[in-house]
């Protein structure tokens, strides 16, 4: 693990999406945190250690979602699929599949493996897996203020962990969608899907997948973290901040306070210039903690 000495940075942007905003100030204590994301491998450890049982390896109950269609009651998570053409991007259900026996094991369905994708970030996971993870390799999660910090790399200025510019020079710095989402990848950056953990180069505290790749579970729940709602400036430091309560938890796009969520971080391989451009450390997204799919991992943390 990488050892961060902590400190105080503005958090948050006022660039791109509501959510993200405003700016504040706020301070972290030191803490350790894993140097890439969880991969495969790791996590086969894990439940060979264990026979933790994955939530998207268990059937849902079919009375805990009022309405459900009784085919989809069967094991499966979300697996993304490219579309022929143009779709309206407000639409996630053109690229998104409910895919019946996809999980860890099987990323793209039943008929993968990870074979060949052992040092891939490990996908399929809910919160609760990755907070299973967490415990059983002594560690935690880190918070949404912790894993903002470690992104930036000390950088409070930069919109990338390397700077202002997304690809200097045309290089590609991270793995995102190149090209039109949802149906063109022009895989400028090689890969089409998840890449090797570690296959970019580090910010400048030496962590690897910052963004792109996967998105990252924190421990918070979604919605207005404390720092706005007391009004926070610049001459105010909050330190450690957290977010809501879980009944205040909500998505503040949609004001959607049916599904408790959690805060995920850092984009993913899906995120485009044309869409979700959230491949970013100030970006952010409620995750909703029953919901696992294709673009979605974890790394830890140890505070100390």
């Amino acid at each position: 693990m990488v050892r961060l000495a902590g400190g105080t940075f503005t958090m948050g942007s006022e660039k791109f999406y509501p959510e993200e905003r405003p700016l504040r100030r706020v301070k972290v204590d030191p803490f350790l945190i894993d140097p890439k994301p969880v991969t495969n491998r790791q996590f086969a450890e894990f439940v060979a250690a264990t026979g933790h049982r994955t939530f998207a390896e268990i059937a849902p109950d079919p009375r805990d979602y009022p309405g459900m269609d009784p085919a989809l009651a069967h094991p499966g998570s979300l697996v993304f699929r490219k579309t022929n053409g143009p779709v309206p991007l407000n639409d996630w259900s053109q690229w998104w599949e409910f895919c019946l026996g996809a999980d860890w094991r099987h990323p793209l369905g039943p008929d993968s493996s990870i074979e060949g994708i052992e040092d891939h970030p490990v996908v399929h996971v809910t919160f609760s897996d990755a907070l299973a993870y967490a415990k059983w390799a002594g560690k935690s999660l880190p918070t949404e203020a912790e894993w903002e910090f470690a992104a930036r790399g000390g950088h409070d200025d930069r919109e990338w962990p390397w700077g202002d510019e997304l690809a200097p020079g045309g290089k590609m710095l991270a793995n995102y969608w190149q090209g039109a989402f949802p149906y063109e990848n022009t895989m400028e950056d090689q890969w089409e899907r998840t890449s090797p953990v570690g296959f970019y180069p580090p910010n400048d505290f030496g962590l690897f997948d910052m963004v792109g790749n996967v998105w990252e579970w924190t421990r918070d729940w979604y919605g207005l973290p404390d720092t706005r709602k007391k009004g926070a400036d610049a001459c105010c430091v909050v330190s450690n901040p957290r977010g809501p309560a879980k009944g205040a938890s909500y998505d503040p796009c949609t004001s959607d306070l049916k599904i408790p969520r959690r805060v995920t971080k850092g984009g993913s391989h899906l995120c485009a210039e044309n869409y979700c451009q959230r491949y970013r450390p100030a970006a952010r997204q409620g995750q909703p903690v029953d919901s696992s799919a294709s673009h979605v991992g974890f790394r830890c943390v140890v505070r100390r």
